[in-house]
């Protein structure tokens, strides 16, 4: 184990860690790693808002239960109106971004998407609008006949900053082909985050684990975003959660997919630590985890906690209903020894709770 801390961690190594490693050293090692890239002990977190713009999407992933189709009786658009009343409510509250998808919606073309940025930034140009994942920017490209770089150009002019690592699952053609067939396949999600880092747009890498993947095709993830990073350092975090599986189509199809673990959590949050020596934080997912993980995970090598979340509809959705607000993420960070800190999307440090 020493031997994997001197030098970068290879793919065989961080999988026979994830399969046999002892858990207390795993987070010793990974306490240890985040200490050397966060010596000041100061743990982050941000007041944002997820607001999904439309639940109607044509992509049938089968492990998302948030998702109906457009003649559907609960599907929606929301008007610019009501995205403008989510907004205030997020100002109320001393919120500074919002995290802006939805499903992918089958009609709508880069036009409507540049109103509603321009929008948005020029009436709330305080807010930071990190939004559309890899998935919605090459459908949008694909159905205005664009490339990837000009949607993403296009949305930069009119006040995108950063883009979310949504829709990268796993990055197995392998496993998406069984858990989201019509979905992007793992080249062009990486494409589109290169193409957003060339252009000066930061992006986050994610994972969603749990369906049918092997130990090594998640570390393989890890290792695509690792290789990414060290070519354009346009990845400002990782964020990892597991697979929730109520009112999934998944779920009916595999009913013998087992429920992950914190155990798991906590493992291969340790590992990815070590292994992403040139991501520089690793954000908790307390929304799935529950508090008590969330809190957990920060000494198992997560640096950020990630956000209040005034609203979250995908995950709760397939069962996740965890909430929390400032207050009691400031209470958890204190708790284990760190120190709170509000910070905005590009990590900067806005407001010290110590």
């Amino acid at each position: 184990m020493t031997a994997a801390m001197n030098k970068r961690m290879s793919i065989d190594e961080a999988v026979e860690l994830i399969e046999k490693g002892d858990l207390k050293t795993l987070g010793k090692m990974a306490l240890a790693k985040k200490r050397e890239l966060h010596p000041k002990k100061v743990t982050t977190f941000v007041v944002d808002r997820n607001i999904n713009y439309t639940n109607i999407c044509w992509v049938d992933c089968k492990f998302c239960a948030f998702y109906t189709h457009e003649k559907k009786e609960d599907a929606y658009i929301l008007s610019f109106d009501e995205i403008d009343q989510k907004i205030e409510e997020l100002l109320a509250i001393g919120g500074t971004q919002i995290l802006f998808q939805g499903g992918v919606h089958p009609k709508l073309e880069i036009e409507w998407y540049e109103d509603l940025v321009e929008h948005i930034h020029q009436k709330y140009p305080q807010v930071t609008i990190h939004g559309f994942s890899a998935i919605e920017i090459d459908y949008i490209a694909r159905r205005s006949n664009i490339s990837i770089p000009e949607v993403l150009a296009r949305l930069k002019a009119k006040g995108l900053s950063s883009i979310p690592g949504a829709g990268a699952e796993i990055l197995s053609d392998r496993v998406r082909d069984i858990i989201a067939p019509k979905k992007l396949d793992k080249d062009t999600w990486l494409e589109v985050h290169r193409e957003a880092h060339k252009l000066g747009i930061k992006s986050t890498a994610t994972m969603m684990y749990g369906t049918v993947e092997t130990t090594r095709e998640i570390v393989e993830h890890w290792d695509y975003i690792r290789q990414l990073q060290d070519e354009t350092g346009g990845f400002r975090a990782f964020i990892m959660w597991s697979y929730q599986s109520d009112n999934t189509q998944l779920k009916r199809e595999l009913p013998t997919i087992t429920k992950t673990t914190s155990n798991q959590y906590l493992r291969y949050l340790a590992v990815a630590r070590l292994f992403l020596d040139n991501v520089p934080n690793i954000q908790s997912s307390w929304v799935t985890q529950g508090s008590y993980i969330g809190q957990m995970a920060l000494l198992f090598g997560a640096n950020d906690l990630g956000s209040t979340m005034m609203e979250e509809n995908v995950v709760s959705a397939a069962g996740a209903k965890n909430q929390m607000n400032q207050e009691e993420m400031i209470r958890l960070i204190k708790d284990v020894g760190e120190n709170p800190a509000k910070r905005n999307t590009a990590y900067e440090i806005l407001e010290r709770y110590y």
